[in-house]
């Protein structure tokens, strides 16, 4: 194992932050998995897998089962990781910016198409060659001006020539569900099953360069300008470990596992693939999922549960007025998985309060939580 410390951006004199990154397996091979873990700072299931992980690559690796460079990063956020305020944490938004911290990654896409443009033969091998050494060669050249764009810019320099990219998160309260591209569907579907995810959601595109699709994005627009030559070069797959409470050992080490497994059925790791599970719910559009939001505020006391199939028109929650006694009731306004909902118990009028995964497509656009 080897580790390195990769420092950013001081943002005043006498501070100083790093991301230790931690390296195994043979670095003169092709093939780099790329793990990260708490990218949003107080999503903290993700870090505990890591923590799993960096024992059982280490056994790996002594063992000579590593066929392909893993990285991991179980700290990906050191500066969300002490924004607490009067004991509570804050880690999805910088707070000095308000900006989400898994949004605005680098978009490298024209960059690398035009300096490629006369480069690429008719293999694409030799071709996602060429890119990956492009890719690292224009985030070498991005120069960051705050340490959350410093930040950024070493968690894409770590994971931009990996083959897969698995980033941990988690939800509010939820059931384990992960996002990825109708593209990868088919590589992503066994761990989807060994993770046991209740709900699969695809797009391309949702919107907001967020980390996971600023490696899947650069793939598809030089397929897209340049055709068949550009493979897809790169998958990626936000895999969410159900909710913030979920932090324990045994679910932590069963989801190791589970990723494990999934290595060794990808020939990422040398041993005997295990069965596959029975896919707990098909993949669906991320666009076909419904934020349900509550019109009014008030005391927010849910009727259905995550993981719960909800047809539409079904009791969400009741949201009560203490002061009137009024009760306004929620409903889902589609069919489908009702896969998150919100910690809070005091809504907001307008305030989303739970997700659910349809089927049919009807959003566009930006697809993604604020």
């Amino acid at each position: 194992m080897r580790q390195q410390t990769h420092a950013l951006v001081s943002p005043v004199p006498g501070t100083a932050r790093q991301i230790h990154s931690f390296h195994y397996g043979p670095q003169d091979l092709a093939r780099k998995v790329y793990i990260q873990a708490s990218l949003h700072a107080d999503e903290l299931p993700g870090m505990l897998v890591a923590w799993y992980l960096k024992q059982r690559f280490d056994e790996l690796e002594r063992a000579g089962k590593l066929k392909a460079e893993i990285v991991v990063v179980p700290v990906a956020n050191p500066i969300g990781l002490e924004q607490v305020l009067m004991d509570t944490p804050l880690g999805r938004y910088e707070l000095e910016s308000g900006q989400n911290f898994n949004r605005h990654f680098v978009d490298l896409a024209r960059q690398v198409g035009d300096e490629l443009h006369d480069q690429l033969s008719d293999d694409p091998a030799h071709n996602a060659a060429l890119i990956r050494s492009s890719l690292r060669r224009a985030l070498e050249r991005q120069v960051a001006m705050t340490q959350l764009q410093s930040q950024r810019l070493v968690l894409q320099r770590l994971a931009c020539d990996a083959e897969m990219v698995l980033d941990l998160h988690c939800d509010f309260e939820s059931v384990e569900h992960l996002y990825t591209t109708p593209e990868a569907w088919p590589q992503v579907e066994p761990l989807a099953r060994y993770i046991g995810a209740q709900a699969s959601m695809l797009a391309t595109d949702s919107g907001g360069q967020s980390f996971d699709e600023c490696f899947t994005l650069v793939w598809w627009q030089l397929r897209e300008r340049f055709g068949e030559r550009v493979p897809m070069g790169s998958f990626s797959v936000t895999l969410e470990l159900r909710g913030q409470g979920d932090v324990s050992h045994a679910v932590a080490s069963r989801d190791a596992q589970a990723i494990i497994h999934y290595l060794i059925e990808r020939g990422l790791v040398d041993g005997e693939p295990v069965a596959q599970p029975e896919l707990l719910y098909p993949a669906t559009p991320l666009a076909a999922v419904e934020p349900v939001a509550t019109p009014v505020g008030g005391l927010l006391v849910f009727c259905a549960l995550p993981g719960e199939y909800v047809e539409a028109g079904q009791l969400i929650a009741d949201i009560i007025d203490p002061i009137s006694d009024a009760v306004t009731q929620v409903h889902a306004p589609q069919a489908g998985l009702l896969y998150a909902r919100s910690l809070r118990r005091m809504a907001t009028a307008g305030m989303v309060i739970a997700h659910v995964a349809g089927t049919q497509a009807w959003r566009s656009g930006y697809l993604l939580s604020p």
